[in-house]
């Protein structure tokens, strides 16, 4: 019989990473099978054609299409031709009138190139330039894979945590301990100067005040436990919907752990970051709770373990296959309890009726401030450790 439970976050303390790494279109790998990277080293590269802008020539010259031919003939006007370069302010065509006493000009919106002139519609399309795109190895580690023309697959022995809510992309910092508790708010005052260029890592909550403070002081990533839905919508300025987060651009990764509200960083996640205070993490924001689940993420490399471990350490690549049991660790993600964090304690048989007067199975749990509580097994989801 199928258990009923949400595939859980992730919080390992020795984890083999692997990550893909692809160009939006085909290009250039810079890298081999074999080879090690730093987290900031260019593994691909391309370059991604610029916009396309066009301008309706006809109009803006006062042509008229021939009546046998339809052309506008206004190629007899270009002061460049198809394939030019051309410069923002640039006269690209004009066309003279009364002898010359008065003149329209063609001027250039834009810095790039002429791709197209065409007397039958009369319009020019001008192009951008093309935008070099890059692609960062994002982690540390061993090339294990080659995607040819398109990226490559990178494995890194780490610490890895998962969070529940994120906002920002990918940056990495040296990791700070800016709070004392798993419960300790992290507030505008416990972000100073010495903060910047850092992950740094609160308790049960952050201010909007802190936020702030931190995107202006330069910190690369903050790690807590929860946060209010209003300070979020104050910090970005408008209300997260249902789609991916990740390209917020704010200056500073927010990974919340827990929840929505004040809530408690797990004594696990807030004492394994401890244990690597100062070291480097990676890390993402990006979230997704819809289909193709994408959960906010911190990379800690352990430089520490010899790469040979590798084949003996869990991976992404894993999928779990046990279901519930007693002394499992779990988090509940419906309310009354929402957010709270626990183990299994037993898995009673018989179904029970609940509040929407469903007959479900359910799981009694001992939270971890020891209160004893019965939840619907649908309603928690595996810590994996």
């Amino acid at each position: 019989m199928a258990m009923a439970y949400t595939p859980g976050l992730k919080r390992k303390e020795i984890f083999l990473v692997k990550k893909t790494r692809r160009l939006p279109i085909q290009g250039q790998v810079l890298v081999k099978k074999g080879d090690k990277v730093t987290h900031t080293d260019i593994l691909a590269t391309t370059n991604v054609p610029g916009n396309a802008q066009t301008m309706n020539c006809a109009d803006l010259l006062g042509l008229l299409p021939d009546d046998r031919t339809g052309s506008c003939d206004f190629k007899q006007y270009m002061l460049k031709k198809e394939g030019d370069n051309i410069e923002k302010g640039e006269m690209i065509a004009l066309k003279k009138e009364l002898f010359g006493l008065i003149k329209r000009p063609l001027i250039s919106p834009i810095t790039g190139s002429i791709e197209l002139v065409s007397d039958v519609s009369g319009q020019l399309i001008l192009r951008e330039p093309p935008v070099k795109v890059n692609v960062s190895s994002y982690i540390p580690g061993v090339v294990s894979d080659v995607i040819p023309n398109e990226g490559a697959t990178i494995e890194c022995i780490a610490a890895f945590i998962q969070g529940i809510f994120g906002i920002g992309g990918e940056t990495y910092g040296q990791i700070k301990m800016v709070a004392k508790s798993h419960d300790e708010v992290l507030t505008g005052e416990q972000i100073t100067a010495e903060c910047s260029g850092k992950v740094i890592i609160g308790g049960s909550m952050v201010t909007i005040e802190a936020l702030q403070k931190a995107a202006e002081l330069g910190v690369k990533g903050i790690v807590v436990g929860g946060i209010e839905e209003e300070t979020i919508s104050t910090f970005l300025g408008y209300r997260i919907g249902v789609a991916i987060t990740g390209e917020e651009e704010k200056g500073v990764t927010l990974i919340v752990t827990e929840g929505f509200s004040k809530m408690n960083m797990s004594d696990g996640t807030f004492n394994l970051l401890a244990k690597f205070d100062g070291k480097l993490a990676c890390i993402s924001g990006a979230t997704q709770i819809r289909a193709g689940v994408i959960r906010p993420e911190i990379i800690i490399p352990r430089d520490d373990i010899d790469s040979s471990s590798a084949g003996k350490i869990g991976s992404e690549d894993e999928i779990p296959t046990e279901g519930m049991r007693p002394g499992l660790p779990i988090r509940i993600i419906r309310e009354p309890y929402f957010g709270a964090i626990g183990r299994v304690s037993s898995l009673p048989v018989e179904l029970q009726v609940v509040e929407t007067e469903s007959e479900v199975r359910v799981l009694e749990a001992e939270l971890d401030n020891g209160k004893k509580v019965i939840v619907a097994r649908a309603n928690v989801e595996l810590i994996e450790e």
